[in-house]
């Protein structure tokens, strides 16, 4: 990064040194104030579900497999949107936000201009309550952004920050700025989005995952795009094609990575063509994830299994769609339920047992809670939300994005019942044995 110049940007963010290879930012104001939750009484409801967002905006949280909630359980990040009624704009900015769920105030941390309407601000927490992570432009280039939830000490890294190691030491990403070109809403808004940032044809050895190790502000290249494609067991159907990263994550160990891979071919064939591979986080030991065909899969929403030993995934089988599972190295491909249906986003808990993934009926959200065991299912909550078919622009949808706390007890989801984004908790000890 060059440290040669100061940068104020349209966030109101003031970049200066801090230490070697190190910038400091500026929060905005202290701006917490208190808001009351309110219970959603409807009696599609079979467990207590709660607004746990104000109805001055419109709120996100980061993505279904992002837990939201602080390592104490106390505080749940969340992002304010500025609009919801067109796509993110360059140089417009989100908030990254502060729930009290115990006081129930919330408050501003931090504004960037790298967000989208599917991931939001990309806040993930670290280690503690201590530091929450989110990224924002210098110079034109996404890097993460760490603010401390105690002192407001805001510090920029050289690297992008998709994905945060458990104990706080180093993040993981692909470029923000290469993510709109293959799915626009998860990354850094484009310059231009009729030409979103793209890569010359074939798999790259010098672009890929990015660790940035924070202590020092080092950022290398662990896994270029093709090491990734030398993994892969046969060659592509077609020339021509563009690799691509996708969603980078951590198991609950901190032990392997998950990396999605992306192929984008000239004539489109195949659509996005993800394939799955985990790997060590110093980039070593890439395991393919085998699935027929390799190329053009359907399904999708691949995610650690709770157990942080396994991986789960959507896949159409005998016509169906169907959740399975693989260990991380590829092996013991499986099934889970021959009787319930999959898709959606599905979170499975460490057990094995409970699996919740949402599911629309026209402009309604269903929330499933699937019971592995006994192959039963229930439709934990209905709720009014956004009709994705109505929207000229697939990007606005707002999914159900249902993420588990930390204890698997309880569940953080999306809805939009009087056309505004927020967020809901429903409570499952009840119905969870």
């Amino acid at each position: 990064m060059n440290r040669r110049v100061f940068l104020r940007t349209s966030a109101g963010l003031l970049v200066r040194p801090f230490a070697p290879g190190v910038w400091a930012g500026e929060a905005p104001p202290p701006s917490k104030r208190r808001f009351d939750f309110q219970p959603y009484r409807s009696g599609a409801a079979i467990v207590p579900v709660t607004r746990v967002t104000p109805e001055d905006g419109y709120y996100i949280h980061t993505y279904y497999d992002t837990c939201p909630w602080s390592p104490s359980g106390r505080f749940l990040a969340t992002s304010r949107l500025p609009y919801q009624d067109h796509n993110a704009v360059f140089g417009d900015t989100a908030e990254l936000c502060l729930i009290d769920l115990r006081e129930q105030t919330i408050e501003t941390l931090y504004r960037t201009r790298v967000w989208g309407f599917q991931t939001g601000t990309n806040a993930n927490w670290g280690g503690s309550d201590r530091y929450i992570y989110t990224n924002d432009m210098v110079e034109g280039v996404a890097c993460c952004a760490r603010i401390d939830t105690v002192t407001r000490e805001v510090r920029l890294f050289a690297g992008p920050q998709y994905n945060v190691s458990p104990d706080d030491t180093y993040v993981v990403g692909f470029p923000l700025e290469l993510m709109d070109v293959t799915q626009p809403g998860y990354g850094a808004p484009s310059r231009d989005p009729q030409h979103p940032q793209s890569l010359p044809p074939g798999a790259s050895k010098t672009e890929g995952l990015w660790r940035t190790d924070l202590a020092v502000n080092r950022k290398r290249l662990i896994a270029s795009l093709a090491d990734f494609a030398a993994r892969i067991p046969e060659p592509p159907p077609r020339p021509g094609g563009t690799w691509y990263l996708w969603h980078t994550k951590h198991n609950r160990t901190g032990t392997r990575l998950l990396q999605i891979t992306r192929t984008l071919f000239p004539d489109g064939w195949g659509g996005r063509n993800t394939i799955v591979f985990t790997l060590r986080p110093d980039g070593s030991d890439i395991r393919y994830l085998p699935t027929q065909p390799l190329f053009g899969t359907d399904g999708g929403h691949p995610n650690w299994h709770g157990d942080g030993e396994h991986i789960i995934r959507n896949l159409p089988i005998a016509g169906k769609t169907r959740l399975c599972q693989w260990r991380w190295d590829g092996s013991n491909f499986r099934i889970l339920s021959e009787k319930l249906e999959g898709g959606g986003h599905p979170r499975i808990e460490p057990r094995g047992r409970w699996v919740v993934t949402d599911a629309f009926r026209g402009d309604q959200l269903i929330l499933r809670l699937l019971d592995l065991r006994n192959g039963a299912e229930e439709a934990v909550c209905r709720i009014r939300t956004i009709d994705k078919k109505k929207l000229a622009d697939s990007t606005l949808r707002l999914d159900g994005h249902p993420a588990f706390s930390r204890d698997f007890q309880k569940v953080c989801f999306q809805a939009a019942p009087e056309g505004k984004r927020q967020l809901f908790i429903a409570d499952l000890r009840s119905l969870l044995g």
